[in-house]
Parts: C-alpha cells; sequence; structure tokens
C-alpha cells in the first residue's frame, strides 16, 4: 500500500527564524540515507542517536535542546523521535548512542512512547522520510519544563527562548 501525498512542510520553514549555526556528524549528512544504526529496531536497526556536533553558535547562549522530528509521519502532525532538554552550555557534542546524557540533562518521552532516542521507522513502500535533526541554542539555562513534558510543550517553550538553531535533515526509507 503507496501512502503517496504531498510532502509535508519542514516545521523550522514555518516557524519565526532565527539565525543558524553549524551542526555537524561523523554519523549523518544533509539529505543522505541513515545507516541501520540509527534506524528503530521495528525495521531492524540498532536504535543509536547519531552523534552531534555543533558550534558558530551566538555567545549569548546559556543552554540546548537537541531533537529529531520526522515531518513526513502519515499522522498529521509529525512524529518525534527525540527531545533532549536543558544541555549545558559547555556541551558541544553528543557521542553516538548517547546515554546517559550529561548531568541536568533529560530526554523526554518520545512519540514511541519510550524516554530518549527513537530511531527511524517509516512505513514499508512510503517515499524515504526526513528527518530533522537540530540543535537548538537558548538564552536560559534551563527551559523550565518536567520529563513529564510533551514534544509539543517543548516546542512552545522553545518558540520563547532560541536563540539561533542548527539543523541535519538526514533520510530514511523502507522497502515496500
Amino acid at each position: 500500500m503507496s501512502l503517496e501525498r504531498a510532502e509535508a512542510p519542514d516545521p523550522y520553514d514555518i516557524l519565526p527564524q532565527v539565525p543558524s549555526f553549524a551542526v555537524a556528524s561523523s554519523d549523518v549528512a544533509d539529505g543522505q540515507p541513515l545507516d541501520e544504526l540509527y534506524a528503530h529496531p521495528s525495521v531492524g536497526g540498532k536504535n543509536l542517536s547519531p552523534q552531534l556536533s555543533w558550534s558558530g553558535f551566538p555567545t549569548e547562549t546559556r543552554g540546548f535542546v537537541v531533537t529529531c522530528f520526522d515531518p513526513d509521519a502519515p499522522t498529521g502532525s509529525g512524529f518525534w523521535h527525540w527531545v533532549a532538554v536543558n544541555l549545558p552550555v559547555s556541551v558541544t557534542e553528543l557521542p553516538r548512542g548517547v546515554d546517559p546524557l550529561p548531568d541536568g540533562a533529560f530526554s523526554i518521552r518520545n512519540d514511541y512512547g519510550e524516554t530518549g532516542y527513537g530511531g527511524a521507522a517509516p512505513p514499508p513502500g512510503d517515499r524515504p522520510h526526513r528527518y530533522v535533526f537540530a540543535v537548538h541554542a537558548i538564552d536560559v539555562d534551563r527551559l523550565e519544563v518536567g520529563e513529564d513534558a510533551t514534544p509539543a510543550y517543548v516546542g512552545f517553550n522553545l518558540a520563547f527562548h532560541t536563540l539561533a538553531r542548527g539543523t541535519l535533515r538526514p533520510t530514511f526509507g523502507v522497502a515496500g
């Protein structure tokens, strides 16, 4: 069964614009397919978060939030794969498979209903999905959200505290 539909908008194209900074990875690249290491076990993956590093963010940055969102999921609201909140400003890299997060940081429940990173798993036969890994430089030491916050609530708070954002957009598809 094909789920042909128009491509969903990239969420950062429709939110208020903020300056950007560099996000790099030894594991993933813009527009390139993700390796199975970063896919969900339901599609044969290892469910590891990719290595990410960032630089060039504003000097007034006081902390970071890292997210991974699939705008192409057939849900009407996309699919949150990862929301890592309250990374200290001293942290500018996360290793592959990071667990646990640095002191003071925590992950909230993703759309799989699990805490932490949940790998790519688009429906079989659908076109490859985009996975938007974003690092948000924030103007506060900590977002005032708890570990029971939803991704949408974290996103709402980010709207008021994001100074700049860097992104990578790899893809992943499952043959049908």
